[in-house]
């Protein structure tokens, strides 16, 4: 399977910077009663986006490359039933 080297920026609008930003702060004061700063929050969000971003990026790609192969494998059937049905054979 062929990869990509470079991977481009994933780009976020700043609303979903800002949701995401919130979500990380949310989560550190639910889960472990700290209270982040800004600063921190730009660090995490800035992480999660450069090094996790293109890994469920590319899962989403295999998910529906799979999805798509498997639509591809009935189509051929698929229009062949429709084929018989109008009698044209």
């Amino acid at each position: 399977m062929r990869r990509r080297k470079n991977l481009s920026a994933i780009s976020l609008t700043e609303e979903e910077k800002k949701w995401m930003a919130d979500e990380i702060k949310g989560f550190y004061l639910d889960e472990r009663g700290e209270d982040i700063g800004i600063i921190e929050q730009q660090q995490l969000l800035d992480l999660f986006v450069e090094r996790l971003g293109p890994v469920v990026y590319d899962k989403g790609l295999d998910d529906a490359r799979r999805w798509y192969q498997s639509q591809m494998e009935n189509l051929e059937s698929d229009y062949y039933l429709l084929y018989k049905k109008d009698g044209l054979k």
